[in-house]
């Protein structure tokens, strides 16, 4: 059996070991937060130092917040790369930029080990339940080595392509998700201005072409006013951030995106960055003084 490293137990992070658990699988932890780990080790993890996590584990997941801290946790002192093992896999769950990507994937080479970008999409919900989307991009030989453990976090997983590929296609998802649930915001705001209930107009539409899986999860959090979250606005404003710098590199004007970005920024202000962005609609709730309840 592979022995299994997991660093960066927050939202995401700790429903996907305890379904690696589950699935019988060795796995070794390490988050900055103590109080996650002894969370993650109550339930029959163990823990170790990102250093000695590198030195015994075999495929080590990484599961955080940005670029610039998956590099750190990799590269830097006392990091993976300090004693990493040869032959060893990281499998980046993270989102993060497809040329940082690119580039751990190179510099790690160099340690005898392989990185894949494998960003996922689903939330909370679906990695507590195990079927997240598992996107990847990385060498065929290395991906098939680590796609049976892909599968016990996530209910598909598909090789895009080339390193980077991953992250390019977790943009294209935020791109539709966060689009989504903005378009989602300003029609289910209408309906409410109008005096429509908003769970009996998502009733009439669900089963139309309107009808999507980010229409399902996020209506019935606005109406019941839920926005603990799955996925927070914090996270999705650096994901849009990372979108519009990579489409400016690639020369790809993103319009309808960019005014996302600056409907995530005024959210930013009223203070509602931990909120699950199905919190988008308090953005146009807002401006037409009305609120999308059931």
């Amino acid at each position: 059996m592979k022995k299994i490293g997991f660093i960066g137990l927050g939202i995401m992070g700790k429903p996907m070991v305890r379904n690696l658990l589950k699935a019988g699988q060795d796995v070794t932890v390490f988050d900055r937060d103590s109080k996650s780990t002894d969370i993650m080790v109550s339930e029959g993890a163990k823990t170790a130092s990102t250093a000695e996590i590198g030195e015994i584990c075999d495929v080590i997941f990484l599961s955080l917040p940005n670029g610039k801290i998956v590099s750190s946790v990799i590269f830097g002192d006392n990091g993976l790369t300090s004693k990493i093992k040869k032959g060893a896999i990281i499998v980046d769950t993270s989102s993060i930029l497809p040329t940082e990507a690119q580039k751990i994937s190179k510099d790690i080479k160099q340690f005898g080990a392989e990185y894949i970008d494998s960003p996922v999409s689903g939330g909370e919900p679906k990695a507590i339940d195990g079927t997240l989307a598992v996107m990847c991009g990385g060498e065929k030989d290395a991906f098939e080595k680590v796609k049976p453990l892909l599968l016990m976090i996530g209910a598909s997983t598909v090789l895009v392509g080339g390193s980077g590929s991953g992250c390019v296609t977790k943009l294209a998802n935020q791109i539709i998700v966060n689009n989504t649930i903005a378009a989602i915001s300003e029609a289910f705001v209408l309906a409410a201005k109008a005096g429509a209930k908003p769970l009996k107009v998502y009733e009439a539409i669900k089963g139309g072409l309107a009808g999507s899986t980010v229409l399902d999860a996020k209506v019935p959090m606005i109406a019941e006013r839920n926005f603990v979250p799955g996925g927070k606005i914090a996270i999705n404003h650096k994901d849009i951030k990372n979108v519009i710098d990579a489409a400016h590199a690639l020369d790809v004007p993103v319009p309808i995106t960019s005014q996302l970005f600056e409907i995530f920024q005024a959210l930013k202000v009223q203070g509602l960055m931990d909120e699950d962005h199905a919190a988008i609609v308090k953005y146009f709730e807002r401006l037409a003084n009305v609120e999308v309840k059931a």
